[in-house]
């Protein structure tokens, strides 16, 4: 097997928790031959999607991670499948890659996630497919709306739809002295959409991270507690993990969103579940797996790569019979 993957530059992960880096030592493990890429390594030339590659090899030391050989060119078809996994914002580039690596998809390689399911699955506006499990939620850009909100919940959740890891994220009451200043930076004055809920007060309890491949949740999740004098429970702003057993209202989530993935090609996703609500689905690049492995003694990873095994063996048969 030749595994891609596309990445954010792999000499400043933190490969103690770092879910691309777990996938990658089990794909070595499988004696699978690693190619990494970064986004500006991707190019289409006459109706071929190329890359500027290097060999890759990893260690599971902080301290010497990984060892990359010299550059080389070759067409993405070279690869059996590859991983995009690199971290919003979901920009226009990260757009036209995934333009790039849907022609190779064309050309019978496997792109984790699927690249069309990439750009239609907003991570926060995808959740409103699913209104049976969502929190009450509005998305907008004008400033009346989200106050009419506040005013009928009380106590509300503001988020942009483009950011990740907590980032500008805002809980506001109706007592807060600060209202429209933090709907003017968020709106931009009406020009940007922001997405608000009900705010869940179980979120005292932890953000649960659950992790579906092709839509079959792995049985423990990942509950993110906030720190002390913090609303996010994000790990990136120094939330804390502790390994929760999906409930019954999880399993029934993952089974209410579970066909949709597997029918738009997202083979690896997180779901954020606070209480009984989903909140977000993550599709560009989940997390977790390395703290739920170590808390559980899994390997997650194993369990997404037999799956490539299966997709890929199923893609090189189908090209068979066809041919």
């Amino acid at each position: 097997m030749k595994f891609g993957v596309v990445m954010d530059p792999i000499g400043s992960i933190k490969v103690y928790k770092d879910t691309t880096f777990a996938m990658l030592l089990e794909a070595q493990r499988r004696g699978w031959e690693l190619s990494y890429m970064e986004q500006p390594d991707l190019f289409q030339r006459d109706g071929q999607s190329f890359a500027f590659m290097r060999p890759l090899q990893v260690y599971d030391d902080r301290n010497h991670w990984y060892d990359l050989g010299q550059e080389s060119t070759h067409p993405l078809t070279a690869l059996d499948v590859v991983f995009m996994r690199v971290d919003p914002p979901f920009n226009m580039e990260y757009v036209f890659s995934t333009y790039l690596l849907e022609l190779a998809e064309s050309q019978g390689v496997l792109i984790v996630n699927k690249p069309q399911g990439l750009r239609d699955a907003n991570e926060k506006l995808f959740t409103t497919w699913f209104p049976q499990c969502m929190p009450p939620t509005l998305v907008t850009r004008r400033r009346h709306q989200l106050r009419q909100f506040l005013q009928e919940h009380k106590d509300i959740i503001l988020k942009p739809l483009d950011s990740m890891g907590g980032a500008s994220v805002f809980r506001l009451r109706t007592d807060d002295p600060n209202i429209g200043v933090v709907l003017e930076t968020l709106t931009g004055f009406d020009v940007r959409s922001v997405m608000a809920q009900r705010y869940v007060p179980e979120i005292v309890h932890g953000d649960k991270r659950i992790l579906l491949i092709d839509g079959e949740p792995v049985p423990y999740a990942l509950a993110r507690i906030a720190p002390p004098g913090e609303t996010r429970a994000n790990l990136a702003v120094g939330g804390k993990g502790r390994g929760v057993e999906l409930s019954a209202r999880d399993r029934w989530i993952c089974e209410q969103v579970a066909p949709t993935l597997r029918d738009r090609g997202l083979l690896f996703v997180g779901l954020d579940v606070i209480g009984d609500y989903l909140t977000e689905i993550n599709v560009t690049s989940p997390t977790c797996v390395r703290e739920l492995d170590q808390i559980y003694g899994l390997n997650i990873s194993a369990g997404l790569m037999d799956c490539v095994v299966t997709k890929v063996e199923g893609q090189r048969k189908s090209r068979a019979s066809n041919g």
